[in-house]
Protein backbone atom coordinates (compact mmCIF):
# COMPACT_ATOMS: atom_id res chain seq x y z
CA UNK A 1 0.00 0.00 0.00
CA UNK A 2 2.66 2.74 0.84
CA UNK A 3 4.90 1.56 -1.93
CA UNK A 4 1.68 2.39 -4.22
CA UNK A 5 1.08 5.94 -2.61
CA UNK A 6 4.36 6.66 -3.19
CA UNK A 7 4.67 5.86 -6.89
CA UNK A 8 1.18 7.51 -7.62
CA UNK A 9 2.02 10.69 -5.26
CA UNK A 10 3.94 11.55 -8.63
CA UNK A 11 1.88 13.36 -11.18
CA UNK A 12 3.57 12.18 -13.91
CA UNK A 13 2.48 8.30 -13.30
CA UNK A 14 0.55 7.39 -16.42
CA UNK A 15 0.70 3.44 -15.07
CA UNK A 16 2.16 1.20 -12.98
CA UNK A 17 4.15 -2.24 -14.25
CA UNK A 18 4.41 -4.89 -11.42
CA UNK A 19 7.14 -7.84 -11.90
CA UNK A 20 7.10 -10.17 -9.40
CA UNK A 21 9.18 -13.67 -9.66
CA UNK A 22 7.67 -15.53 -6.49
CA UNK A 23 9.86 -18.66 -5.40
CA UNK A 24 8.86 -18.53 -2.00
CA UNK A 25 6.49 -16.39 -1.42
CA UNK A 26 2.90 -17.68 -3.42
CA UNK A 27 1.57 -15.38 -6.52
CA UNK A 28 -1.50 -15.46 -5.20
CA UNK A 29 -0.70 -13.91 -1.61
CA UNK A 30 0.85 -11.46 -3.46
CA UNK A 31 -2.27 -10.70 -5.90
CA UNK A 32 -4.11 -10.50 -2.71
CA UNK A 33 -1.80 -7.55 -1.26
CA UNK A 34 -2.25 -6.01 -4.86
CA UNK A 35 -5.55 -6.10 -4.89
CA UNK A 36 -5.93 -4.79 -1.98
CA UNK A 37 -3.57 -1.93 -2.18
CA UNK A 38 -5.45 -0.68 -5.48
CA UNK A 39 -8.63 -1.04 -3.85
CA UNK A 40 -7.30 0.73 -0.34
CA UNK A 41 -5.35 3.70 -2.45
CA UNK A 42 -8.02 4.07 -4.89
CA UNK A 43 -5.48 3.51 -7.97
CA UNK A 44 -7.06 5.54 -11.49
CA UNK A 45 -4.33 4.58 -13.26
CA UNK A 46 -4.01 1.56 -14.74
CA UNK A 47 -1.64 -1.31 -13.06
CA UNK A 48 -0.89 -4.18 -14.77
CA UNK A 49 1.00 -7.33 -13.12
CA UNK A 50 3.11 -10.11 -14.22
CA UNK A 51 3.32 -13.08 -11.86
CA UNK A 52 5.64 -15.79 -12.31
CA UNK A 53 6.30 -18.64 -10.09
CA UNK A 54 4.45 -20.87 -7.39
CA UNK A 55 0.48 -20.30 -7.89
CA UNK A 56 1.09 -17.65 -10.79
CA UNK A 57 -2.18 -18.99 -12.27
CA UNK A 58 -4.39 -18.37 -9.14
CA UNK A 59 -2.83 -15.03 -9.03
CA UNK A 60 -3.36 -14.03 -12.20
CA UNK A 61 -7.19 -15.07 -12.21
CA UNK A 62 -7.55 -13.41 -8.72
CA UNK A 63 -6.24 -10.30 -10.50
CA UNK A 64 -8.85 -10.49 -13.57
CA UNK A 65 -11.78 -11.16 -11.67
CA UNK A 66 -10.51 -8.45 -9.18
CA UNK A 67 -12.79 -5.84 -10.76
CA UNK A 68 -10.04 -3.42 -10.55
CA UNK A 69 -7.91 -1.42 -13.16
CA UNK A 70 -5.87 -4.13 -13.20
CA UNK A 71 -4.16 -6.07 -15.59
CA UNK A 72 -2.41 -9.75 -15.58
CA UNK A 73 0.39 -9.95 -17.93
CA UNK A 74 1.58 -13.50 -19.56
CA UNK A 75 5.27 -12.19 -19.19
CA UNK A 76 7.62 -9.78 -18.84
CA UNK A 77 6.90 -8.48 -22.51
CA UNK A 78 3.54 -8.85 -22.41
CA UNK A 79 3.43 -6.30 -19.51
CA UNK A 80 5.48 -4.20 -21.20
CA UNK A 81 3.26 -4.36 -24.35
CA UNK A 82 -0.12 -4.05 -21.86
CA UNK A 83 1.44 -1.25 -19.83
CA UNK A 84 1.95 0.68 -23.14
CA UNK A 85 -1.45 0.51 -24.63
CA UNK A 86 -3.20 0.82 -21.82
CA UNK A 87 -1.61 4.49 -21.37
CA UNK A 88 -1.75 5.00 -24.97
CA UNK A 89 -5.68 4.02 -24.21
CA UNK A 90 -5.60 0.73 -26.86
Amino acid sequence: TEAFKIILSDDKVKAVLVNIFGGIVRCDLIADGIIGAVAEVGVNVPVVVRLEGNNAELGAKKLADSGLNIIAATSLTDAAQQVVAAVEGK
